[in-house]
């Protein structure tokens, strides 16, 4: 499984920016798809999921609202588009894969990681 992460930048607060990862490698029925962050000195910290197939969505209580996962199955894409950014949202965000998806939140659930891309929030 190959995941490719783009579309980070900089922006400035209450900006928006649109995540993209390219997906590759296998069929990706039963897997979910994640994003996940992290900052400088954090620990990763859960984002979004989406289940590929029937796209159902989850995401973190600092997301909510604010930012929406999507899929493209034809495609082989997972969008991540972000709105009203706030500075601590900077991060380096990563697109993962899992085939179980059971704990979604759980980094340790996912078995592949694309290499990232930063977003950075000015104030």
């Amino acid at each position: 499984v190959q995941l490719q992460a783009s579309g980070g930048g900089v922006v400035q607060a209450g900006g928006s920016l649109r995540l993209s990862c390219a997906a590759s490698g296998r069929t990706f029925g039963g897997y979910v798809m994640g994003w996940f962050r992290q900052a400088p000195g954090k620990e990763r910290e859960f984002v979004a999921s989406i289940t590929w197939s029937a796209g159902r969505t989850y995401y973190a209580n600092s997301v909510k609202g604010r930012f929406t996962i999507s899929r493209d199955n034809a495609q082989n894409m997972v969008y991540l588009q972000m709105n009203s950014l706030k500075p601590e949202d900077t991060a380096v965000y990563y697109c993962a894969a899992s085939s179980s998806g059971t704990y979604y939140w759980r980094g340790s659930d996912y078995n592949d990681w694309g290499q990232g891309t930063l977003v950075t929030v000015s104030s």
